[in-house]
């Protein structure tokens, strides 16, 4: 297959430092909604903010296996679409859509917490987004498989 000197785990520092970029993310909007809380919050009706919790929950457990099926799918479109990406960037996208697609889960507390609700939504929605962006993180056996795919091609 490969040696260890033709990939090695530095191959993944970027696709590791665009989850820790999501994760810090994460953690400044809720750090942002503990130093501010009077200033971001709106204050809307509650009967209003039932329904947009309500529609944000079930788009977010809709997401989860829809973020894992695109996976999926980007992952072998990386192992036999043709060009001259390497293997390393067009896993780079991959761990950029997935983790992009997963932070929407913690932009939907924040919403909600500028909308008027209360820090458990807001804590609930932020730890299902750091659920997804651990396991969205890179993987390297994911990794060495379009890099084998792409070596047999050439």
């Amino acid at each position: 297959m490969f040696s260890q000197s033709t990939v090695s785990a530095a191959d993944l520092k970027p696709h590791r430092l665009i989850c820790f970029g999501m994760l810090t993310v994460l953690l400044g909007y809720n750090l942002a909604c503990h130093v501010w809380p009077a200033d971001i919050q709106m204050g809307v009706d509650e009967a209003q903010r039932v329904l947009v919790r309500s529609i944000l929950y079930g788009v977010a457990i809709v997401l989860f296996p829809v973020v894992k099926l695109l996976r999926h799918i980007l992952l072998r479109l990386n192992q036999t679409m043709p060009g001259p990406k390497t293997a390393k960037q067009r896993y780079l996208l991959t761990i950029i859509v997935t983790q992009v697609l997963i932070e929407l889960v913690g932009f939907f507390g924040l919403t909600m917490f500028i909308l008027g609700d209360g820090f458990n939504t807001l804590y609930i929605f932020s730890a299902m987004a750091a659920l997804g962006i651990f396991l969205h993180k890179p993987n390297m056996d994911e990794y060495l498989a379009i890099e084998s795919a792409l070596s047999i091609k050439s």
